[in-house]
């Protein structure tokens, strides 16, 4: 009997938000969805659009920073008798400090939410993909994976960390049959998050200046459909107006 098929995914906040529009749009395309965020109101209404939409989901609370958390989450998948298709790790949390104004706490907590914790996630998925000999394994960058810019880097730090961790990653397992795959968002996605932090920027930038959340999950799916002759490791997703 074949296993039916899911995708793991962690950082499901906001309804408008690119974690729930990715469990959204791959449940549309027939997996199962495991969804993880702290939020459990966000987790059940990003459920209740998946559900009345035809898909199935299953919503795990857990903290990406918590090892034990995240090796739950996966073993929610395997108790349901699930392969892991896909594996996304979708936590990006930033906040604007000078160096100076930097204390430790705040370079500590960017770096648990941005890098450790896509190391638990990375290596709880290597394991189960590993034993199927397949898998897609995803991790949400941003332009700061690439560059530091002020008041910014401390956030940067911690995206090149994860940067340097999906490429071990897949030099290390692409051999056994795991697509690791790091995704540089290069640009203000249109949703919840930015509209309430900087609304003006926002509003600058207009619609056609923004990442729109289905496209981006479109791509997400373009990719684990790739075929192991032609992989893609890292791309880098922006907007055709945004100056690079």
């Amino acid at each position: 009997m074949e296993q039916k098929c899911s995708a793991v995914i962690i950082g499901v906040g906001p309804e408008q938000g690119l974690g729930a529009s990715l469990a959204v749009y791959f449940a549309a395309k027939g997996l199962h969805v495991f969804i993880a965020g702290r939020s459990e109101d966000k987790l059940h209404k990003v459920a209740d659009t998946i559900r009345e939409a035809g898909g199935t989901v299953t919503t795990v609370i857990a903290d990406a920073t918590v090892e034990r958390d995240v090796a739950h989450l996966f073993k929610m998948s395997q108790l349901e008798g699930y392969r892991i298709d896909i594996a996304a790790y979708n936590v990006d949390s930033n906040i604007p400090s000078p160096l100076l104004d930097t204390n430790t706490e705040t370079f500590i907590n960017l770096w648990q939410q941005n890098c450790l914790g896509a190391f638990f996630f990375g290596k709880e998925a290597v394991k189960v993909m590993k034993a199927q000999h397949q898998g897609t394994l995803f991790f949400t960058g941003a332009t700061a994976s690439l560059r530091a810019k002020p008041p910014f880097t401390a956030f940067a730090t911690a995206k090149a960390g994860l940067r340097a961790l999906a490429q071990g990653m897949a030099r290390e397992f692409s051999p056994q049959g795991i697509h690791v795959v790091h995704t540089i968002i290069d640009g203000v996605i249109d949703g919840d998050r930015a509209k309430n932090q900087f609304p003006d920027y926002v509003k600058a930038k207009g619609k056609d200046g923004l990442l729109q959340l289905e496209a981006i999950a479109e791509t997400y799916w373009a990719i684990h459909q790739q075929h192991p002759s032609a992989w893609t490791h890292e791309l880098d997703l922006r907007p055709f107006k945004e100056p690079f």
